[in-house]
């Protein structure tokens, strides 16, 4: 997984920290015992961290120092501290497969999970992914709980969708909630609508959730320009004020936040090797690479577009599937943290609804990451088939 091995004498230590780069990188120190845990970690300089726990040790100093038990040095150099992190992560699950989770201290990403495994769907946050292959969808990622359950709780206010939590059994007797009271909820707790009723409701929040809020967005618009060309200027009014509500309910939703299985695209990142950047390729919310593409192209490629060689780059990565429902996770809390970060390095870019990446924004952003310059949007561009904020 490590792209370079030094063996470590400490007779000779100058050598092995010449050799060396003194920049960011994952490593990785064995000693003799095969069965002693190794010591893993990643740096900004690994040059100087390995002289700080490799060198001469200092007398009456407390700073660890393994000098006399290390005898390899393991590294890859990285270019951003997005890499740096997520190599870290493959390197610890594949070294402490029992220990990781705890060492890395992930926060999940908070959901919304539309449950249409129950009889009655409903819509919930949730930070777990249920069975790949369930039928259960889910939408995010959100900066935290809180906005994931405002935006929920603010959307549904636009739906006649139930509420509350439990599995129901539909009895004529039963006094329904505040909801059915406020004909908020269709109510089939009380048989307040037929099934196929019920079940129409769910597909326009599914649409809703799936279009990030365009197919309600154009129902509303529809709607009141019927009610403009019949003269019903009232209804117009109250759906045109419908409308702006929607509007600032759609305002708070993050650029990234698609449904999961939908969530496709390339992160660029500054890159350790001179004239590149590097790829890392989302697929399903999960994350594959880094992929490390050179600017310029090679003497018999000079033909060829930038489109077409970044086209050619992504498609030799393979996508990370096959991942489990907690690996899935993983992934998305990696890039749920490095997303919502107040300064970052690198851009990402997103699929729109067919799997189709803007090439063109994509190779302006990689101009921008290469030269060091601040991303376009906030750091996201996406294509122009997705939802209008």
């Amino acid at each position: 997984m490590l792209s370079t091995g030094l063996e470590f004498v400490p007779t000779q230590d100058a050598e092995v920290f010449a050799a060396v780069p003194a920049g960011a990188a994952v490593f990785l120190l064995r000693g003799d015992d095969v069965h002693a845990e190794p010591y893993v970690s990643k740096t900004a300089n690994l040059r100087r961290r390995l002289q700080r726990l490799l060198g001469p040790p200092t007398e009456h100093s407390k700073k660890l120092n393994l000098r006399e038990r290390v005898r390899s040095i393991e590294y890859s150099a990285t270019g951003s501290d997005f890499e740096s992190g997520f190599l870290l992560y493959q390197l610890l699950r594949t070294v402490f497969p029992g220990t990781y989770a705890a060492r890395l201290r992930l926060r999940f990403a908070p959901l919304v999970k539309l449950h249409l495994e129950n009889q009655y769907p409903r819509a919930s946050v949730t930070t777990r992914l249920g069975r790949r292959q369930g039928r259960s969808l889910y939408y995010g990622p959100f900066r935290s709980r809180f906005a994931a359950e405002k935006f929920a709780n603010d959307s549904l206010d636009f739906f006649k969708m139930r509420r509350c939590l439990e599995d129901l059994h539909p009895d004529p007797l039963f006094p329904g909630c505040i909801y059915s009271e406020m004909k908020m909820c269709l109510a089939p707790c009380f048989k307040g609508c037929g099934d196929d009723e019920y079940r129409a409701e769910v597909g326009r929040v599914q649409a809703y959730f799936d279009t990030g809020g365009e197919s309600l967005l154009r129902e509303i618009s529809s709607q009141r320009d019927q009610a403009s060309a019949d003269l019903k200027f009232e209804d117009a009014a109250a759906l045109h004020a419908r409308l702006e509500k929607l509007n600032a309910v759609l305002s708070q939703l993050p650029e990234i936040v698609r449904r999961i299985d939908l969530l496709a695209g390339v992160m660029v990142q500054p890159s350790a090797s001179p004239g590149s950047v590097t790829f890392l390729r989302i697929a399903r919310g999960s994350i594959s690479g880094p992929a490390s593409f050179p600017i310029q192209s090679g003497e018999h490629a000079k033909s060829q577009s930038m489109e077409s060689r970044v086209q050619e780059a992504l498609d030799r990565i393979p996508p990370a599937g096959g991942r489990s429902a907690i690996e899935a996770m993983e992934h998305l809390a990696l890039l749920t943290r490095w997303f919502y970060r107040s300064t970052r390095s690198g851009e990402v870019f997103l699929a729109d609804a067919k799997g189709a990446l803007p090439l063109r924004r994509l190779v302006r952003g990689i101009s921008r990451v290469y030269r060091g310059e601040p991303p376009a949007l906030g750091g996201t561009e996406s294509a122009s088939a997705l939802p209008a904020r």
